[in-house]
C-alpha cells in the first residue's frame, strides 16, 4: 500500500499542530512509522487519504458500535441540522435521552450531560468529594480517566505509594490526594481501606480496564470495591465512558452485577459526536448545582446534534439480540486468531467482553493486571500492527488500547482479518523479535 498523501499531510500537520496530531496515540510513536490520515468511513471500513481501505477495529475508540455512517444516525443528524445546531437552552431531546439512559442503566436515578468523558469523570469526582466532604481518591494502576490533573498519576509500586504527577504542569499537591492501587488486587484494596478508608472520598475504576488494552475484572474484585465503599462511606464511581452501552445495554455493571454510586459515560451515547455524562443515586446528584453547592456547567452540554445521534444509537443497540451478535462475531475472530497464532508458534492470548477485545503477545493463559500487560512482547505487537495494516486491517496504533467489533463487521471482514493475522504471525515467527 502507498501512503504518500498521509506522509505529506503529516509533514504539514507538524508545522501547525503540536506533534502533528490532536491526541498523542494517533502519532504512531509506539509502533513506528507515519500515522494514517483518514478521510472517510463506510460500514466496517475506513478509507485513508491515499484511498486505501481497511477493516476498522478502532471504531473511533469505541463509540461507532454500528459502524461508520449508519443510516439511522445520519438521518437523525440530518433532521436536527434542519432545526439548528444549538440553543444554549434545555431541549425536549435532552429529557428523552436522560430518561432512556436511566431506564437502561438502573443505578442511574439521575444523569447530567457534559461534552467529554474527561468532564464526566472530573465532575463525578468533584461531586463525590462534595458529597462526602473528603479529599482522598483511589484509582488503579493502568486505568485512565481522562487528562484530569488529579488523575494523571504514575502507577505506584506499592499500594500506599503517594501519587506523583505523570505530566509536567501538574502540581504534586494535586496528585498527593490520589492513591494508586493495583487493579484486580482485592487484598490490596482491603488493606488500604483498613488504614485510610475514613479519609477516602471515592474509588474510581474502569470496571473493564480498556486503557491497558482490555483487562476484565477477576472474580470478587468489583464486589470488594463495593463492600469497602459501603463500610467506610466512600463513593464508588464506575468509569464506563468506554464500556457503557458498549459491552451490554446496561454497561459493565450489568455484566458483573455490581452497582456503583456514580457512573461516568460517553462515546456511544453521542453516536460518535463529542459527549459525556455522569449520573447515579439521586441523593448524591442532588448536590450538583443548581440544587446543591457542587458547581458544574458547560456551554455545549446537551448538544442537540450529539443528543440526536445518541438517541438513534440507543434505539439501535436496544434491539433484541444486538449485543449477543457482537459477542459472537468477536469470539469467532479471536478464536481464529488464537488457532493461527498457535499454529505459528507465537505466544498469544486474548481477552473479550461482548464486542470489546484485547490481544496480547504473551504466554500467559489470561492477562489480568497492568504488570501482565507490560510484560507482553512490544516488538511482536509492532510487527503485528504493521503487517495487519499492510493487509487492510486497521488497529489502534498501541499495544495498550482495546479493540472493538461493530454490528457492521460480518463474515467477509472477519475472514480478511484472519488472513492478515496469519501473515502477521508468520512474519513474527521468522523475525528476530524475542517472545515472552
Amino acid at each position: 500500500m502507498k501512503h504518500d498523501r498521509s506522509r505529506e499531510l503529516f509533514e504539514q500537520a507538524q508545522t501547525y499542530i503540536p506533534g502533528g496530531v490532536n491526541s498523542p496515540v494517533r502519532a504512531f510513536k509506539s509502533v513506528g512509522g507515519n500515522p494514517l490520515f483518514i478521510k472517510g468511513g463506510e460500514g466496517a471500513y475506513v478509507i485513508d487519504s491515499d484511498d486505501n481501505r481497511y477493516v476498522d477495529y478502532v471504531g473511533a475508540y469505541g463509540p461507532l458500535i454500528l459502524g461508520h455512517r449508519d443510516e439511522s444516525v445520519l438521518a437523525a443528524l440530518s433532521e436536527q441540522l434542519k432545526a439548528g445546531l444549538g440553543y444554549g437552552a434545555t431541549t425536549e431531546a435532552e429529557v428523552e435521552i436522560a430518561k432512556k439512559i436511566c431506564e437502561f442503566v438502573p443505578s442511574l436515578e439521575q444523569v447530567r450531560l457534559v461534552t467529554s468523558g474527561t468532564e464526566a469523570t472530573m465532575s463525578a469526582i468533584r461531586l463525590a468529594r462534595g458529597f462526602t466532604r473528603r479529599d482522598l481518591i483511589v484509582k488503579f494502576e493502568g486505568c485512565y480517566h481522562g487528562h484530569v490533573d488529579g488523575l494523571l498519576v504514575k502507577a505506584g509500586s506499592g499500594a500506599l505509594t503517594l501519587g506523583e504527577p505523570d505530566s509536567l504542569g501538574v502540581p504534586k499537591a494535586y496528585t498527593d490526594l490520589t492513591h494508586v492501587l493495583t487493579y484486580n488486587d482485592s487484598e490490596g484494596v482491603k488493606a488500604f481501606f483498613k488504614e485510610h478508608g475514613e479519609r477516602v472520598a471515592c474509588i474510581i475504576v474502569e470496571p473493564i480496564a480498556g486503557n491497558m488494552n482490555c483487562v476484565p475484572p477477576v472474580p470478587e474484585f468489583l464486589e470488594t470495591l463495593r463492600s469497602c465503599c459501603d463500610e467506610f462511606g466512600s463513593v464508588l464511581i464506575f468509569d464506563e465512558v468506554m464500556t457503557g452501552f458498549r459491552v451490554a445495554l446496561g454497561g459493565a455493571q450489568s455484566v458483573y452485577g455490581v452497582t456503583p454510586d456514580l457512573t461516568a459515560l460517553g462515546k456511544v451515547i453521542g453516536g460518535g459526536l463529542p459527549v459525556g455524562a455522569f449520573g447515579g443515586r439521586k441523593e448524591i446528584m442532588d448536590n450538583i448545582a443548581p440544587n446543591g453547592a457542587v458547581y458544574q456547567a458547560g456551554t455545549l452540554s446537551g448538544s442537540p446534534l450529539a443528543v440526536a445521534a445518541g438517541l438513534a444509537m440507543l434505539d439501535a443497540v436496544s434491539a433484541p439480540g444486538f449485543y449477543e451478535k457482537l459477542a459472537a462475531t468477536a469470539e469467532t475472530m479471536l478464536s481464529g486468531m488464537q488457532e493461527r497464532a498457535a499454529a505459528a508458534g507465537v505466544p498469544f492470548t486474548t481477552n473479550q467482553v461482548g464486542g470489546m477485545f484485547g490481544c496480547f503477545f504473551s504466554a500467559l493463559d489470561k492477562v489480568t493486571s497492568y504488570a501482565d500487560v507490560m510484560a507482553g512482547d512490544a516488538s511482536a505487537f509492532q510487527t503485528y500492527f504493521h503487517t495487519m495494516l499492510e493487509n487492510g486491517v486497521y488497529l489502534a496504533p498501541s499495544a495498550y488500547e482495546a479493540g472493538f467489533v461493530s454490528s457492521a463487521h460480518g463474515t467477509e471482514e472477519i475472514q480478511l482479518t484472519l488472513d492478515a493475522a496469519e501473515k502477521a504471525f508468520t512474519r513474527i515467527t521468522h523475525s528476530d523479535y524475542p517472545k515472552n
